[in-house]
């Protein structure tokens, strides 16, 4: 067992389980909380986690396979996607290679969205492209089941933000490439997603405008 990265809530391992070369998604004790809230909440969301990046997968979406979920040890044993980030490779790729990456990111957004599901969590850190060139989106740990306008557009809203954080000088048009392949699935409702996140916009910098103040 190897540990491959640490978080804020789980730690990843990468190790062999049978023939498979799979990776461990432990979510860790927190000390500050009682014991038996810790261990309700830990559980509740590993088996959360797990059923949403299953529920995902069935729909369409590109996700890891669960292999195993362990309660006792708040744990989801999963493939290995062979690959590297989004965030590491994005920048670096030619040009039309990541005009097409990004719509594909859309598409697969308007997919879950038009299947009720929210990621919630949604940067390039958390889209791996793997070695043959596909997009595999990870770590489903904040996604729901909503419907909602704005919360698809929260989603959105969070993807924009990360590539103003993470790919600055191209965010703008890697944005409008996403929205280009969202439109191919959510079609006109796009509109109104756009006008959401418009609207999320202006609120948050109400809200900056009242702190400096």
């Amino acid at each position: 067992m190897t540990l491959i990265k640490k978080g804020a809530e789980a730690w990843l391992f990468r190790e062999k389980w049978y023939e498979f070369e799979v990776v461990r998604k432990w979510r860790i004790p927190k000390k500050y909380r009682i014991k038996e809230l810790d261990e309700t909440i830990r559980t509740h969301r590993t088996k959360h986690e797990a059923r949403m990046i299953s529920e995902a997968r069935k729909r369409g979406i590109p996700t890891p396979i669960v292999f195993m979920v362990n309660l006792a040890e708040s744990s989801i044993l999963m493939e290995d996607v062979k690959g590297k980030t989004l965030k590491e490779v994005l920048d670096s790729l030619p040009i039309e290679k990541r005009k097409e990456m990004c719509i594909k990111i859309g598409e697969n957004i308007g997919k879950m969205h038009k299947t009720g599901i929210v990621h919630g969590d949604l940067t390039t850190s958390n889209i791996i492209l793997t070695d043959n060139n596909q997009i595999v989106f990870v770590d489903f740990g904040l996604s729901s089941h909503s419907n909602s306008l704005e919360d698809r557009a929260v989603d959105l809203h969070l993807m924009e933000r990360a590539l103003e954080s993470t790919h600055h000088q191209m965010a703008k048009k890697y944005f409008e490439w996403i929205i280009k392949g969202y439109r191919k699935v959510m079609k006109d409702y796009t509109d109104k997603v756009l006008r959401q996140i418009k609207e999320i916009r202006l609120r948050g910098r109400y809200v900056e405008e009242r702190r400096e103040k």
